[in-house]
């Protein structure tokens, strides 16, 4: 079992290779498991006992390399092994990538280049973005920062400081198996239940350490009650306190009518305050950085209480 001290090094090791580096731009771990999860849903998600076999699946998919990795670290010398933890921490995790990918929206609404804001924020939500104004499109982008912020950051830090890098890879793993299977739709309904309640299992106490981070970096008492008073009109468990907590934050609203696949969907509007817009997709950012910055201080602190005082 990892130390504290030694887990807030590999910890701050994996947030600064990630902040250099971003994730891997070739031959990215992920495409592999992507590819491999699509033929074992294709060969699994037919005929009867569709749950179970969605359980097989995702155990099919996860398991082995988190068996894997659990094994490298136990196995290898301890340098050797810190440099694993590390290098599946910075596969795990996407605070750069988050960044990259939501930034450039604001900066599109801001100059008035709604063709690009649609095809930016095309690249990173489900819904349709054709016909979406800025409003829609500022609230598209502040939901996105708010909900990645725990599930490609906060989430792996979780079980990182839990089980190390393999905590971190099996997090990581489960959260892309509940976006490309956890839909309610007639093909993943069934198939796709034990990822969708694997992930919400996985980022229960994340999400609601993240929403509490998220209210007291920015208007506490707003946040608190919408956090209460608005997170279970949400459709996810883990979501809806994230994204109530930080629109409150933040005094944004978000929320609201969304086009997918077609059809339109009335959803619950979330937060107080103001309608989005590009300067809330900043602020939203910003709020997921303040709050890596707090996680990284209260382990820094963990650590340092953990050390016997010698006087």
């Amino acid at each position: 079992m990892l130390s504290l001290p030694l887990i807030v090094t590999l910890t701050a090791a994996g947030v600064v290779i990630d902040r250099w580096f971003g994730e891997p731009r070739t031959a990215h771990p992920l495409v592999v498991f992507g590819k491999w999860a699509m033929r074992l849903e294709a060969r699994h998600n037919r005929g009867r006992r569709l749950r179970l076999k969605g359980l097989l699946a995702w155990s099919l998919a996860v398991m082995p390399p988190v068996l894997i990795a659990w094994w490298l670290v136990a196995a290898l010398p301890f340098f050797a092994a810190c440099a694993v933890h590390v290098v599946l921490l910075w596969f795990a995790l996407g605070a750069r990538s988050l960044h990259d990918h939501i930034a450039p929206i604001a900066q599109a609404l801001t100059q008035r280049d709604l063709a690009q804001a649609r095809l930016l924020t095309s690249r990173i939500v489900s819904r349709d973005t054709s016909q979406a104004d800025e409003a829609a499109l500022s609230r598209a982008a502040v939901e996105s920062a708010l909900e990645n912020g725990n599930d490609a950051i906060f989430g792996a830090l979780f079980w990182f400081a839990i089980a190390g890098g393999p905590g971190a890879l099996a997090f990581r793993l489960a959260n892309t198996l509940d976006a490309m299977w956890g839909y309610r739709t007639p093909r993943y309904l069934r198939f796709g239940w034990a990822a969708a309640r694997l992930d919400d299992v996985l980022n229960w106490i994340p999400a609601r350490l993240t929403a509490a981070s998220y209210a007291l970096l920015g208007d506490t008492r707003t946040a608190w009650r919408c956090w209460r008073e608005q997170a279970a009109r949400w459709d996810s468990p883990n979501a809806g306190p994230v994204m109530a907590s930080g629109a409150g934050s933040l005094n944004v609203l978000i929320g609201g009518p969304a086009v997918y696949h077609g059809v339109l969907e009335d959803r619950p509007t979330l937060g107080f305050g103001h309608p989005a817009k590009a300067a809330h997709i900043v602020a939203a950012l910003m709020l997921v950085e303040r709050t890596l910055v707090l996680w990284l201080a209260v382990l820094i602190v963990l650590a340092l209480l953990s050390v016997p005082f010698h006087g």
